[in-house]
């Protein structure tokens, strides 16, 4: 399609698409769906309310924003999923948490722990099979430094009183039992999952360890899941500017990290959706100052180091103006390589967390454009700090469901679509190039100097792709 996408033209989209609902339906979901105007008319986009049943959404449960984001990437803890062990299935290993340490020792990031409900335990209870199995994972696993319990739905539609368990157990092992009350049909989406998550952190965790003396340049990443090594190529680079990050919550986390995460002179939170709350009651307990940082594309990483940069004195400041020219011409060169290949190309997202944003600038620096964008499960602030990114004309939707995604996709004929692993697969048989933004698509680091020639690379492998031209859709045959 054209990157010239006037406004007209989207809102004609958007009102095409929604001409298939029932009245009722088509004025709620309209609610959700906006065209960017630099006169901000019609900009506000409702977020953070129910789906309407029966519509088809992409956005995951509370359990899910608990165990799969928050928790599950902390490595020195066995994470219990107390439930049935579906839910505890599709939340092993699917988000590509990266931990260093030695699996089933030091580090249990791959593994799935699960109690297993069955119908007896629906009947008569799980308190004490949770119990027995909390005492079989201090045998089996002595090094861990902790134990979360992750309810899922029937825990709390029986009472199951989690909570008594973990104060018995953690007296009686010595160790850390939290009790994370995140059962899915709680809330609206995934985001309640990560408040409660924050919570029991707050709760159980932050402030009770061993502490430590704070040196002059300690720094926090907060809501870096380490997908793909991202936390780690934050981290090469913040410490190249001469800063020192002793924590990162929660991508190749411990459980220390999570004690002393106040103990830091500034906390850099990556993403604001899922851990806002904890770095607010860091600052509004502890002190602990906090600033969002931003490192997808060169263009955003030069404005966060020198953000960065000025919250400390003229000697990491001076390092900062150092390292930033070292990597300007290597970052030319990356773009030079692919700028001619992608200049003029077209995306539309649709992810969750940070990214629906935090990625525009990435795409912007390899001349692409973003003609729509949404978050899955987004706050009203997280779409006030979106727009002012925006080009007019932009496309975007608030929890946008499989029929409307679709629809938008066939009508603005964007280059590339870039979202979930639920509408990977629909796109691909439609021959659209695509990239799986959830998880990188196997890919990655995405983040720093280090994660953008990836970046560049898999967006240009994913468009210039010979193979597209040889599908056609299975219902178009």
């Amino acid at each position: 399609m054209s990157i010239n996408q006037t406004k007209e033209f989207t809102k004609q989209v958007v009102e095409e698409v929604l001409e298939i609902y029932p009245e009722k339906a088509k004025k709620d979901r309209n609610k959700h769906l906006a065209v960017k105007d630099d006169a901000c008319e019609g900009c506000a986009v409702k977020s953070n309310s129910k789906t309407v049943p029966g519509v088809m959404t992409a956005r995951g449960c509370a359990y899910a924003g608990a165990k799969g984001v928050v928790w599950g990437p902390v490595k020195d803890v066995v994470h219990i999923s107390h439930g049935p062990v579906g839910c505890g299935f599709y939340s092993w290993g699917n988000r590509r948490n990266l931990a260093d340490g030695e699996i089933g020792v030091d580090n249990f990031v791959p593994f799935l722990f699960t109690s297993d409900f069955q119908e007896s335990d629906i009947i008569y209870g799980g308190d004490k099979k949770l119990e027995k199995i909390i005492g079989e994972a201090v045998g089996l696993f002595p090094n861990a430094k902790g134990i979360s319990v992750l309810s899922e739905c029937p825990v709390g539609l029986i009472g199951d009183d989690i909570e008594s368990v973990a104060r018995r157990t953690s007296l009686e092992y010595e160790i850390p039992v939290i009790p994370v009350r995140c059962e899915g049909f709680r809330g609206i989406s995934q985001s309640l999952g990560h408040h409660i998550a924050n919570d029991a952190i707050r709760d159980h965790l932050l402030g009770k360890g061993p502490g430590r003396e704070v040196g002059p340049y300690d720094i926090g990443i907060i809501g870096d899941y380490n997908i793909g090594g991202d936390a780690w190529a934050s981290k090469k680079l913040l410490e190249e500017i001469g800063l020192n990050v002793v924590n990162i919550w929660t991508g190749d986390s411990t459980m220390e990290m999570l004690q002393n995460g106040h103990l830091v002179k500034l906390n850099l939170i990556h993403c604001t959706r899922s851990m806002n709350y904890i770095v607010k009651h860091m600052e509004d307990t502890y002190g602990t100052p906090w600033l969002e940082f931003n490192f997808f594309g060169p263009t955003k990483v030069k404005e966060s180091l020198l953000k960065i940069a000025e919250k400390f004195d003229q000697t990491i400041m001076d390092k900062t103006l150092k390292v930033i020219e070292k990597y300007e011409a290597e970052m030319a060169k990356v773009i030079e390589s692919y700028r001619s290949r992608l200049s003029g190309k077209s995306v539309m997202l649709y992810i969750g967390g940070l990214r629906p944003r935090h990625m525009i600038g990435a795409y912007e620096d390899l001349g692409m454009e973003v003609i729509g964008t949404g978050y899955e499960f987004a706050h009203k602030e997280d779409y006030e700090v979106t727009v002012p990114d925006l080009k007019e004309g932009t496309l975007i939707y608030d929890d946008v469901n499989a029929y409307e995604l679709e629809e938008f996709v066939q009508k603005l004929k964007p280059d590339l679509v870039g979202s979930g692993i639920k509408e990977k697969y629909v796109f691909e048989k439609m021959g659209l190039p695509f990239r799986q933004m959830h998880s990188w698509d196997y890919s990655g680091p995405y983040q720093g100097y280090e994660g953008f020639p990836i970046f560049a690379r898999d967006m240009d492998m994913a468009i210039n792709s010979p193979t597209w031209k040889l599908i056609k859709a299975p219902w178009a045959k």
